[in-house]
């Protein structure tokens, strides 16, 4: 079982913090940062590989059946292990990710917002998100 021995060497890796605050406080960060990360599937604005593994290492931090959850989650668990294991995020995921976010930062600016500030304000946003995420490594390619 690769999977398994995958799991077990990222578990290896991450600690609970000895503080009971800072184990709240993360705990609290990774519940906002899947619930954002949950919001950008169905909103591509928001990137959801970023935010669920932000929320991976909160939970690593704070609360271990939260994040083993998400490592053996049927549709999380193979990007975090890349992430945990490659510091990559596979080429497809992000290729999309970046293409969901230009068509919907496109449609609002061209749709819904008015002031022209505001339009140059989130296409700097979509633009410098993009060069971020386009940036991470990536494993397969």
């Amino acid at each position: 079982m690769p999977e398994q021995d995958t799991t077990d060497a990222v578990r290896t890796l991450s600690r609970v913090h000895g503080s009971p605050v800072v184990r709240a406080l993360f705990l609290v960060a990774g519940i906002l940062s899947m619930g954002l990360g949950i919001a950008g599937i169905f909103l591509p604005v928001l990137p959801t590989t970023p935010l669920v593994i932000l929320a991976a290492a909160c939970f690593a931090r704070s609360y271990r059946p939260f994040h083993e959850w998400l490592l053996a989650h049927r549709h999380f668990g193979p990007t975090l292990r890349e992430w945990h294991e490659h510091r990559s995020i596979p080429y497809r995921t992000k290729l999309t990710a970046i293409a969901m976010m230009a068509a919907t930062l496109t449609a609002s600016i061209v749709f819904f917002v008015a002031p022209l500030w505001l339009d140059v304000l989130l296409a700097a946003f979509g633009v410098g998100l993009a060069v971020w995420m386009y940036r991470l490594p990536s494993r397969d390619r």
